[in-house]
């Protein structure tokens, strides 16, 4: 059936074949659970490469609103503000993209924090953002870009903290552990 799938669009199957390559550069993560549970999604597999472009193309954007913002907009190094906020949106993006390839058990961590950064992004590119163009532009980027981005960050960032629990109930059984009951503290008398 995934043969038939694979030969019907051309298009999905050289997607994946893209994503592969790419994926096959970066190692997987040295953690116990890789071994025992990988990830080998379409999602997971696509997801490393994705965002590795999406940092890719934030870096001449760095540059293009470095030189074309004012220096000042009601403060001071206004430039500078965003410019270095946004390597630091590149960094969260790379650091995404590094720990989906490497399957690494910090993808939850690099996940959340780009996807509140995203989130970040679109709330004061909208509100700082002159009215008219500016704005629609804003809200365009927001909706199309920023927020749906944020959206796949927060769902990467869930999916490896599953994937990571399955993980460790694997271990555990294997190793013929049985996971602590947890324990609710009494009420205080």
């Amino acid at each position: 059936m995934a043969a038939e799938t694979e030969d019907a669009n051309p298009l999905m199957s050289g997607a994946d074949k893209v994503a592969d390559a790419v994926d096959g550069l970066v190692s997987p993560a040295d953690e116990p659970g890789n071994l025992v549970v990988p990830d080998e999604s379409r999602a997971v597999r696509w997801a490393g490469p994705f965002f590795a472009l999406c940092a890719a193309l934030l870096v001449p954007w760095i540059v293009v609103i470095f030189v074309t913002l004012p220096s000042r907009q009601l403060s001071p190094n206004y430039d500078i503000a965003w410019a270095g906020f946004d390597v630091l949106l590149c960094a969260a993006l790379a650091s995404t993209a590094i720990t989906t390839l490497r399957r690494s058990r910090l993808l939850a961590i690099a996940a959340g924090w780009a996807s509140a950064l995203l989130v970040t992004d679109a709330w004061f590119d909208v509100l700082t953002s002159p009215a008219g163009s500016g704005r629609v532009e804003a809200v365009i980027m927001a909706v199309v870009v920023e927020l749906p981005l944020a959206a796949i960050c927060l769902w990467l960032s869930w999916h490896s903290t599953d994937i990571a629990e399955r993980r460790l109930r694997l271990l555990m059984r294997a190793a013929g552990l049985r996971p602590a009951s947890v324990a609710r503290p009494s009420a205080p008398r």
